[in-house]
C-alpha cells in the first residue's frame, strides 16, 4: 500500500523502518506503567464474533501524558496461518487530543507484530531470573520469529528450541532463525520437549487446549502466555497456572479474556486473586516481580490498546520529522 497525505497512512514497511525492537520495548515499559498507574485510560476491547473462531475487534485508549487518543480496528483470524496470512490485520488511527485532529492511520499488523514481542521482552526482563538463556517458542509464526529477536535484547542468549503443530514449520523456522541471529535453534518433536530444558518459555500459537502444564517446566522459568486471547482459548494448564506467580498486562481485561487465567478459575484452581498485580506495577516498582530464583513467572498477554497507540504514535510522530513513507 501507499501513502494518503491527506490522513498520513502510514504502511507496515514503513512501520518496521521506523520502529526497531529496542526503542519499541521501552515504548511498551511507558505503556503499561502508564495504564497500571492510570496516566492511560482504555476500554475493555468490543468484540463483533464473526464466522467462527474469527473476530472483528476494537481497541480505543488514550495516553494524557502523550495527549494522545486512538483506536485499533483489527480482525483476527486465529487459522491465517495455515494460508501464510497474518492472523492479525487492521488500522490504528492516532489522534492529537488538542484539538482531535487525526494524526495518522497506522497498519496494525506490523504495528502489533512488534509491540507484542516488545512486551514479552519487557516482562522477560522484568520477571525472568538474570541468569537465564535458553529460549523456547512454542509456535513457529512470525510472532514466534518476533519473540526470538525480542528476548535476545533483554537476555543473553545461548540456543533456542522450537516447536509447532506442524514440524516443517519448525524445520524451517529453526534453519530461518539460526541464520539471522547466529544462535543455535532446534525443532524439537512436542512443545513439553521445548519447555522441558527452557528458562524462558514463549506460547504463541491459537491452541484452544493446553500445549504445556506444570510437569513440562523447569523450577525458576518464567513463562510469557501470548497466543490465547479469548475466554475459551488457554495455552496453559491449569496446574501450572495455579503455581505460577502470575502477572497481566490489564486486569479489567483478564477477567474478560484471559482462558488461560478464567479456565483455570472453572477447574476450581485458582480464584482472582491469584493475579498478583499488573506488569506496570512491577515496572514502577510499586509491586514485587520474581523474588526468588526457583519460582515460575507467568506473564499473561492479551495486548492492550495503550501499547498500539504508544506505538503507533511514536511512528507518526517519528514520520513526521525526517521519514518517508513507503
Amino acid at each position: 500500500m501507499g501513502s494518503d497525505s491527506r490522513i498520513g497512512f502510514i504502511t507496515g514497511d514503513t512501520v518496521y523502518g521506523l520502529l526497531d525492537v529496542r526503542t519499541c520495548i521501552g515504548l511498551m515499559r511507558r505503556a503499561l506503567t502508564a495504564l497500571a498507574s492510570g496516566q492511560a485510560r482504555q476500554m475493555v476491547r468490543p468484540v463483533l464474533p464473526l464466522a467462527e473462531p474469527n473476530v472483528l475487534g476494537m481497541m480505543p485508549a488514550f495516553d494524557s501524558a502523550g495527549q494522545v487518543a486512538g483506536v485499533k480496528v483489527l480482525t483476527v483470524f486465529p487459522g491465517n496461518y495455515l494460508k501464510n496470512v497474518p492472523s492479525h490485520q487492521g488500522a490504528i488511527l492516532v489522534f492529537e487530543t488538542e484539538t482531535g485532529r487525526l494524526k495518522a492511520i497506522v497498519d496494525a499488523e506490523s504495528v502489533t507484530a512488534v509491540r507484542t514481542a516488545a512486551t514479552s521482552a519487557a516482562a522477560t526482563d522484568a520477571l525472568a531470573r538474570a541468569d537465564a538463556s535458553t529460549l523456547a517458542i512454542l509456535g513457529a509464526g512470525l510472532q514466534g520469529r518476533q519473540h526470538v529477536h525480542a528476548i535476545r535484547l533483554v537476555r543473553n542468549l545461548t540456543s533456542v528450541t522450537v516447536w509447532d503443530l506442524h514440524s516443517e514449520r519448525a524445520a524451517q523456522f529453526a534453519e530461518e532463525v539460526a541464520n539471522e541471529t547466529g544462535l543455535g535453534v532446534t525443532a524439537v518433536a512436542t512443545a513439553a520437549e521445548a519447555a522441558a530444558t527452557a528458562d524462558i518459555i514463549c506460547t504463541v500459537t491459537p491452541s484452544r487446549t493446553p500445549i504445556i502444564d506444570l510437569a513440562d517446566v523447569s523450577p525458576g522459568a518464567h513463562i510469557n502466555a501470548v497466543g490465547a486471547c479469548t475466554a475459551d482459548a488457554r495455552e496453559l494448564g491449569s496446574a501450572l497456572v495455579a503455581a505460577g506467580r502470575l502477572f497481566v498486562d490489564w486486569k479489567p481485561a483478564a477477567l474478560r479474556e484471559a482462558g488461560d487465567l478464567l479456565l483455570a478459575i472453572q477447574d476450581g484452581a485458582i480464584s482472582e486473586d491469584h493475579i498478583l498485580g499488573e506488569l506496570g506495577s512491577v515496572l514502577s516498582g510499586e509491586i514485587p516481580g520474581r523474588t526468588d530464583t526457583q519460582q515460575i513467572t507467568i506473564f499473561e498477554a492479551l495486548g492492550q490498546a495503550t501499547q498500539d497507540l504508544l506505538a503507533a504514535d511514536f511512528v507518526a510522530n517519528a514520520l513526521q520529522h525526517g521519514g518517508s513513507t513507503s
